[in-house]
């Protein structure tokens, strides 16, 4: 098979999968919690410590053992190496970018900031509870939310008892703000 080929269809565009990460609104920052920063930090050691040094080992051996263009061991290698590779870039961007806000710091704490856990109501009654936190640590199973979100935007500023709009694409509903809390100090994550 024509070396080309091989190259072209093993290649993947970078600013394709670049794209598929979430996107931070122009002009804004990336807000993140001090846990949501850690474990981002600690990803990326593993990458660069642990996760590509094993395989630049691979593809080395793989490498060694000649012929590459049907060296499944080779060609899977280059392609978890730019993977990672990849993911360090990633990584790297947003953590310059980031900006670690300590909400078990914030002294007005009836009112809704970022790191806040909001419980509110909906026009129907029904109670739902979601965190604020940054872009990169969205996790709708624990509901945990981003604070560029609609639900976040709309809570944001509200104080306990304040009903506010929450604009969806079906339109728009009044939802009422029954608690706010903060994480402690020391809380881990």
């Amino acid at each position: 098979m024509n070396k080309a080929f091989v190259k072209e269809s093993s290649e993947e565009n970078d600013d394709d999968l670049d794209a598929a990460q979430p996107a931070m609104p122009p002009g804004t920052k990336n807000y993140i919690t001090p846990p949501g920063y850690r474990r981002m930090r600690d990803e990326l050691l593993h990458l660069i410590d642990e996760a590509r040094p094993e395989v630049v080992k691979l593809v080395s051996w793989a490498a060694s053992n000649g012929d590459r263009s049907e060296n499944g061991d080779y060609i899977y290698g280059k392609r978890r190496l730019r993977e990672i590779d990849r993911r360090i870039r990633f990584l790297t961007k947003r953590l310059d970018l980031a900006e670690v806000v300590d909400s078990s710091r914030q002294e007005n704490i009836d009112q809704v900031f970022f790191g806040a856990t909001v419980e509110y109501s909906t026009e129907d009654g029904e109670a739902h509870t979601v965190t604020i936190v940054g872009v990169d640590e969205v996790d709708l199973d624990r509901g945990h939310v981003s604070w560029i979100s609609p639900v976040a935007r709309a809570l944001l500023k509200a104080k306990i008892g304040d009903q506010v709009t929450l604009y969806t694409p079906v339109g728009q509903e009044p939802i009422e703000v029954l608690d706010v809390t903060y994480p402690p100090p020391d809380e881990g994550g």
